[in-house]
């Protein structure tokens, strides 16, 4: 993966965007059901992979605001993002470098990983808290592919 100045800046800029929006709408973005808005950015990493970084930085920003910040909030759940966000791209670039799968993908990963951390942090059940969030994630990132299918439609952000 070749990585321009370009890139680095598209990263950044992804990275502010996801952790403005994921502290604005913090009170909806944690616990058991969650709609993380910024979750909308994630299917974008189906154009450009190294925006799993951007994801990665701006989920650490975020969980900062978290009321469960620590260990699992600022480095467990960064690294899944960016796992999520990397796998997101490989499944979609099988599709024609599909936003929905990406997303679909991503919307997969992250509910299990915070599930996951959910019961670690409260004792909350996995079987419990693992199906709002994977509705919850399907629909944030169904929006985000709808909104990013809408923007290539006049803009290839992703080239140059």
């Amino acid at each position: 993966m070749e990585i321009n100045t370009k890139d680095v800046t598209l990263t950044a800029i992804f990275a502010a965007l996801y952790a403005a929006l994921g502290v604005a709408f913090a009170p909806i973005g944690f616990l058991a059901l969650q709609f993380r808005i910024a979750g909308a950015l994630r299917p974008a990493v189906a154009k450009k992979p190294i925006l799993a970084v951007g994801y990665c930085i701006g989920v650490v920003i975020t969980n900062l605001f978290s009321p469960f910040a620590g260990f699992l909030e600022l480095v467990f759940m960064p690294l899944m993002s960016l796992v999520a966000g990397f796998a997101g791209y490989y499944a979609a670039k099988f599709f024609g470098k599909s936003y929905v799968v990406a997303g679909a993908v991503i919307a997969v990963i992250i509910p299990i990983s915070v599930s996951w951390m959910l019961n670690q942090l409260l004792g909350l059940p996995f079987a419990v808290t693992l199906p709002g969030l994977l509705v919850s994630e399907q629909i944030v990132n169904a929006l985000g592919s709808i909104l990013f299918r809408a923007v290539d439609t006049r803009y290839r952000w992703y080239e140059g």
